[in-house]
């Protein structure tokens, strides 16, 4: 009897040392592709400049991103987080990107954000020749790709965009629906005091924390964490043109962009919610 309690003793130690190893090597393999994709060439100088501000690598590592993984990137507007994405995923993963699609009038905002991340992406084949484009614009457009195909989708200061035009109910209802269970929706978002009207604030781009909650509660997700990586104490959130004042806008009409500046970009909400997996 005590050898057998000893070798199940044994062999639950290696088991679970063999897990703490493979943990290990993913993280350390996350954190290699992260480091790379960080570092490419195909990223602009302007773009780089802005990661003291939004904190790409710890962001995406605080989601669970993995280099294997299939991720779509909601509405990626001109591309800042695509950059770090596409290389990052490109040889193990799959990245799928959503955009407004084209409208028939080729001057709307819609159609040149469309076209201006296509050209983006066709000027760096060797980098982006694996994303995947897809319009997503509720209700015309719903769907975020089958059910339950996606591991991880991450969305970054688009909620107070779709709070605007009455789509953010359809948002979270698609990303259940896409996510597979235990999938996780990472949202980074602009942040309103708490108590303020999310609908009414919306077109300032702040809106309280809660309320995203809330809405990611409704459609069947979980809380699974909050962090401050992007909070910023400096930004008051109460400017007249919203948080398009401070950087990288500065649409104040105060000439002295001085005090914007200083202040950097807007305090951010960080949130990890999971789909249950029963």
């Amino acid at each position: 009897m005590l050898a057998r309690f000893l070798i199940l003793v044994v062999t639950a130690t290696m088991a679970s040392a063999a897990v703490t190893t493979a943990s290990a090597a993913d993280s350390s393999a996350t954190t290699a592709a992260l480091d790379a994709a960080l570092a490419a060439p195909t990223r602009s100088a302007e773009n780089r400049s802005r990661d003291v501000y939004r904190h790409p690598g710890e962001t995406l590592e605080f989601f669970g991103f993995r280099p294997d993984m299939t991720v779509i990137e909601l509405w990626a507007g001109g591309g800042w987080y695509t950059e770090i994405l596409a290389p990052a995923l490109r040889d193990s993963g799959r990245l799928i990107v959503t955009t407004y699609g084209e409208t028939d009038d080729p001057e709307a905002y819609r159609t040149k954000s469309h076209r201006m991340l296509v050209e983006k992406l066709a000027k760096a084949p060797d980098v982006y020749d694996e994303v995947e484009l897809l319009t997503f614009w509720p209700p015309e457009a719903d769907s975020l790709g089958e059910s339950a195909s996606a591991d991880l989708i991450v969305t970054f200061r688009n909620i107070h965009s779709m709070t605007r035009r009455g789509q953010q109910q359809a948002f979270f209802a698609a990303a259940y629906d896409v996510l597979k269970p235990g999938g996780v929706l990472g949202i980074v978002q602009h942040r309103a005091s708490e108590g303020v009207d999310p609908v009414e604030n919306a077109d300032k781009g702040y809106i309280p924390q809660s309320y995203v909650v809330s809405l990611a509660e409704d459609a069947g997700f979980r809380l699974d964490g909050t962090s401050e990586i992007n909070a910023n104490a400096k930004d008051t959130r109460d400017y007249p043109e919203g948080v398009w004042t401070l950087p990288p806008r500065l649409r104040s009409k105060d000439p002295d962009k001085s005090r914007f500046i200083a202040i950097g970009e807007s305090d951010r909400m960080t949130l990890r919610f999971v789909k249950p997996a029963g």
